[in-house]
């Protein structure tokens, strides 16, 4: 009669096991889960059909463990478990290959070709969506046959419509699952994968809310004990003492509240507190334990010792550390504790670190005002990181102790002078020592600069002039306190992309890098523990098998993988044009790096066949492949994509593509024809080999070249130019004559018209002029991670506003 109940809860305790495959904090015991079990059979009401009840039993065990689990992990994960726990409870839900799919690890054995995915796209259809609708085709026939995409009539809502997720074709909706759906959105609008996927998880858990509100310490109290310590996992720059120590005066009274800050010399002094505070029932919180992981065994063994008091509690503070211990982790009662998201709470919490008389202080209207646009800005520096990598190309940690060095530098100025303030020292002070200290990429740089002239300006400051906030926020005009809070308090609970300076589509980018992110984890999920310890042929000839037969499909046609092929002669690339010795060395690399991978996937073939013994070489090159990661050791000769299948697109197009630029290069017909970069292992080499020929042919050194580019056609004076196509923009439009903005309807990446570039003598002059372009940075891929080159593009004036949408290109991606 128990038995699904049991077997449901069996389910799902494996399920929890397997988050630490995301995050090893997120470490979870058999004990913790059987007090959630043993609080779903407390709270079931009783029912004398025993089915029902059970029944009731099992979506009780579902809520519970949801909200138990989801209150333990990062907001940004807590999708990923709600797509993680569904599929691992109701498999019901979803067709063979369907989850694969979404999840990208499905190994399938279509081969495509750039005409022929060009011929199938509906005419309404972005053309980057090629082949995903293709594989969309290929993998569920079905399920393409019933969305009659050819109809754009019957598509245009939803092709148009910035909830796509809800505006599916009502006839094309009774045919399909729920997931399907889902599967929908991503092949055709995956700007909106992250909230169709909001949208399957909520339906299918029953949930009206898939992310719980955030956890009240109040209410946490009441189902702890004093013998589980309670971990609050923060994230980096977040402190919640204050209302830890708000909730103990409170509970306990202030008196019985001890903190210690953990770090060098507070080991013997946290122990000591452990034992007393233990034995006189009081609380105890130590902070920041992620920096003192190697003692954390030993505070386990001395609480374990512990016979405490019934109100005694343990609070422990840590950010996520690696080598944090994970039997500590289990023992625990965990949750996260994350800054509120927008910048009226960002700048309140700033307020709340200033009293009243410290903002008063010298009753100096020009130092409140100041500080007011500080904490304005420092709010827009931390919440555009919610915009990574186009707010921001990365992570930087942008914290209290920089508000507070900004702060004294600002009372020094405001406080100690009686000429004008130089707001230009006060911008370049905050761009090299303080904010700008932390940043190591140039092109972010130059976002922090905008914002720093913008908002440490007299006009701004003094009142006369520019508000913040796009206008519609005007800095207070005195040192009252509450006047502050009551302006910050009159800021919207929401965030404009436009706040930030950011395109109108940009929550379509956010999106996408969201989705990304999910379906990493997913994977990351997927991965067996056991993997790398075990060989099982059965294993290896199913899920290796589809990625033998693509690579079979690859290369049909092409003789590549039998090139007998010499390494090019020093000797004769001296003498050699540049560009043609590159080409020819680029050739020389891919055809080895395609033979290296062939004979990987031979090896590996004849071991399912039996034909050879199983190698070192051989298990770690399939381990990876099974953990659908691509090898190290094909990585070492290109740096590709992880996923392997894309590898091996990639690196077979390029090879093939290649091999069609040699026999050009050397008849001179090259440079004549438009060149996509991204056929290129490695295209930013190529145009440094396009540099190096043009200093010859000018007879300047290289360093006196720069690198222009024109839409008006070829570049006049130049001895070497070329025509460059494929190159993909994100963060504006640009029609070949000025950069335009974003509309919120418009596409995430749009593709830039060919046009001329060439390396040209510096003192010449270039095709536009210098106030009326912005250089932009070229990234292989849309992580923007490694840059290609810049470019400059037209704009107009008002370079600043360019800056801050974060603008970039990119190759054509395979």
């Amino acid at each position: 009669m128990y038995l699904p109940l049991a077997e449901f809860g069996s389910t799902l305790f494996f399920l929890m096991t397997e988050l630490r495959k995301v995050n090893n904090m997120y470490c979870f015991s058999l004990v913790s889960f059987f007090k959630l079990f043993n609080q779903a059979l407390e709270t079931s009401m009783s029912n004398k059909e025993p089915g029902g009840r059970i029944g009731r039993l099992i979506k009780s065990l579902q809520n519970i463990v949801y909200e138990a689990v989801s209150r333990s992990l990062f907001k940004a994960d807590r999708l990923t478990f709600a797509l993680h726990l569904i599929h691992g409870v109701f498999p019901q839900l979803f067709e063979e290959q369907e989850w694969e799919a979404f999840t990208g690890i499905l190994m399938t054995e279509a081969k495509f070709e750039p005409e022929e995915l060009k011929a199938s796209l509906p005419s309404w259809v972005e053309e980057e969506r090629g082949i995903a609708i293709a594989l969309l085709r290929v993998t569920f026939p079905h399920l393409f046959s019933v969305l009659q995409l050819s109809d754009a009539k019957l598509w245009e809502n939803f092709a148009k419509s910035s909830h796509c997720e809800q505006e599916l074709p009502s006839v094309v909706v009774s045919k399909i699952s729920i997931f399907q759906q889902v599967l929908l959105v991503q092949a055709l609008r995956p700007d909106r994968l992250y909230s169709a996927s909001s949208l399957f998880a909520s339906r299918v858990l029953g949930l009206k809310e898939l992310f719980p509100q955030a956890v009240n310490l109040k209410n946490l109290l009441k189902t702890t004990s004093n013998l589980e310590p309670i971990l609050i996992i923060i994230s980096a720059g977040v402190d919640p003492s204050q209302e830890l120590s708000e909730l103990a005066s409170s509970t306990i009274g202030a008196e019985n509240y001890v903190q210690v800050s953990m770090g060098q010399g507070q080991i013997e002094v946290a122990t000591e507190n452990l034992k007393i505070c233990a034995t006189e029932g009081r609380w105890l919180c130590l902070k920041n334990l992620h920096l003192v992981t190697h003692w954390l065994p030993t505070l386990l063994k001395e609480v374990s010792y512990l016979k405490p008091s019934p109100n005694f509690r343990l609070w422990l503070t840590s950010e996520v550390h690696s080598n944090f211990s994970p039997v500590l982790l289990e023992t625990c009662v965990k949750i996260t504790y994350e800054a509120p998201p927008g910048i009226r709470r960002n700048m309140q919490r700033t307020y709340d670190s200033w009293t009243p008389s410290y903002l008063s202080k010298a009753g100096n209207i020009l130092r409140a005002r100041t500080l007011f646009v500080l904490s304005f800005f420092h709010a827009v520096l931390q919440e555009r990181r919610t915009y990574i990598p186009q707010g921001w190309t990365k992570f930087y940690e942008f914290s209290s102790a920089d508000l507070r060095v900004a702060s004294e530098v600002i009372d020094r100025i405001c406080l100690n002078s009686d000429q004008k303030i130089q707001w230009e020292y006060v911008q370049g002070l905050f761009e090299t020592a303080v904010y700008g200290g932390r940043i190591d990429v140039l092109f972010d740089s130059r976002v922090l600069y905008s914002y720093l002239k913008e908002f440490f300006d007299s006009k701004v400051v003094s009142g006369s002039g520019r508000k913040l906030f796009g206008g519609k926020l005007s800095v207070p005009t005195s040192v009252d306190y509450k006047e502050h809070l009551q302006v910050i308090r009159s800021l919207p609970d929401t965030d404009s992309a436009s706040l930030f300076g950011l395109p109108e589509n940009i929550e379509r980018s956010a999106q996408c890098t969201s989705s990304r992110k999910m379906i990493d984890q997913l994977k990351r999920l997927l991965r067996p523990i056991e993997v790398a310890d075990k060989f099982d042929v059965h294993r290896w000839n199913v899920e290796l098998s589809p990625i033998l037969v693509l690579w079979k499909k690859l290369n049909q046609g092409s003789q590549i993988i039998h090139l007998q092929l010499t390494a090019p002669q020093f000797n004769q690339m001296a003498e050699e044009p540049p560009i043609i010795s590159f080409i020819r060395l680029e050739y020389y690399s891919g055809v080895r790096l395609v033979q290296s991978i062939h004979a990987s996937l031979a090896s590996i073939s004849k071991v399912i066949r039996g034909a050879i013994l199983l190698t070192d070489e051989i298990h770690t090159l399939a381990t990876s492949l099974l953990k659908h990661e691509t090898p190290s050791l094909w990585q070492k000769k290109w740096e590709g994509p992880e996923d392997p299948l894309s590898y091996l697109r990639g690196a077979m197009r390029r090879a093939l593509a290649v091999q069609t630029w040699l026999p050009k290069a050397e008849s001179g017909q090259l440079l004549e024809e438009s060149l996509d970069l991204s056929h290129l292992f490695h295209p930013d080499t190529f145009l440094n080999a396009l540099r190096q020929q043009t200093a010859r042919e000018c007879h300047q050194s290289m360093d006196n070249l720069k690198f222009v580019c024109s839409w008006k056609g070829k570049i006049p004076q130049t001895k070497l130019s070329i025509t460059i196509t494929g190159i993909y923009l994100e963060g504006c439009l640009f029609n070949g004559q000025q950069l335009s903005d974003c509309h919120h309807d418009s596409p995430v990446v749009s593709l830039v018209p060919a046009f001329a570039a060439a390396w040209i003598p510096k003192d010449s002059p270039s095709p536009y002029r210098e106030d009326e372009v912005i250089s932009l940075p070229v990234y292989f891929t849309s992580d923007r991670e490694q840059i290609v080159t810049c470019i400059q593009l037209p704009c107009g004036e008002n370079h600043e506003h360019w800056v801050q949408t974060g603008a970039a290109l990119f190759l054509k991606i395979s």
